[in-house]
Parts: structure tokens; C-alpha cells; sequence
């Protein structure tokens, strides 16, 4: 079974940073793209950013420049480094790992527990 934890939640004002960790545990044989969605109240989830096993990351055009995601494949961990946050990135952000379990399966989809990022003054 695989287990994601999420960290790094929180409020913070309009203009400030916050950063997000996500680590996978378990039984896995390989770990393929990582990546963070989000939900805000009333709409649909979005994506947010993903990034490839070699590292090669894709944003949402409206995190461009503001936010970075990068992993650790050793500790099988993805972070999202989010700054010059608005009232608008106010949202739920759950982690996304796509992962190999054993040699002749395929790439299955898990998510964290999610993690309230709320921007307000």
C-alpha cells in the first residue's frame, strides 16, 4: 500500500510564500510523475504543476513564474514552492503520485490527504 503525507499547509497573506511537501511510502518499485492539484470552493480541481521523473516540470499558466515544483527521487518526495501568493491560489492542494508496485504492473495513481492553503489578509 501506498501512503502520501502532505505538509506545509497554512494562511498567509497576500504576497507571501509557503511551501508544500509531499512524501510517498511503501512497497514501490518505481515512482513516475509527481505533481499538485488544487480545489477552491465551488469549482472543479485543477493542476496545478507536475514534474517528471527525470525532472522535467509543467505548470498551470496561472502559477507560471510564481510557484516551482521539485522532487527528491531518493526520498520519493515532491515539493511545490509557492510565492507571490494570492487570494486566488486559496485552495485545497492534494499531491499526485503515479506508481509502479511491481515489475508487471502498471503506473496507479495516489493522492495525499490534501492541505488548505488559504491567502487572505
Amino acid at each position: 500500500q501506498v501512503q502520501l503525507v502532505e505538509s506545509g499547509g497554512g494562511l498567509v497573506q497576500p504576497g507571501g510564500s509557503l511551501r508544500l511537501s509531499c512524501a510517498a511510502s511503501g512497497i514501490i518499485l518505481r515512482v513516475g510523475v509527481m505533481g499538485w492539484y488544487r480545489q477552491a470552493p465551488g469549482k472543479e480541481r485543477e493542476l496545478v504543476a507536475t514534474i517528471t521523473s527525470g525532472g522535467i516540470p509543467n505548470y498551470a499558466d496561472s502559477v507560471k513564474g510564481r510557484f516551482t515544483i521539485s522532487r527528491d527521487n531518493a526520498k520519493k518526495t515532491v515539493y511545490l514552492q509557492m510565492n507571490s501568493l494570492k487570494p486566488e491560489d486559496t485552495a485545497v492542494y492534494t499531491c499526485n503520485v503515479r506508481a509502479q508496485l511491481r515489475p508487471w504492473g502498471d503506473y496507479e495513481d495516489y493522492w495525499g490527504q490534501g492541505a488548505q492553503v488559504t491567502v487572505s489578509s
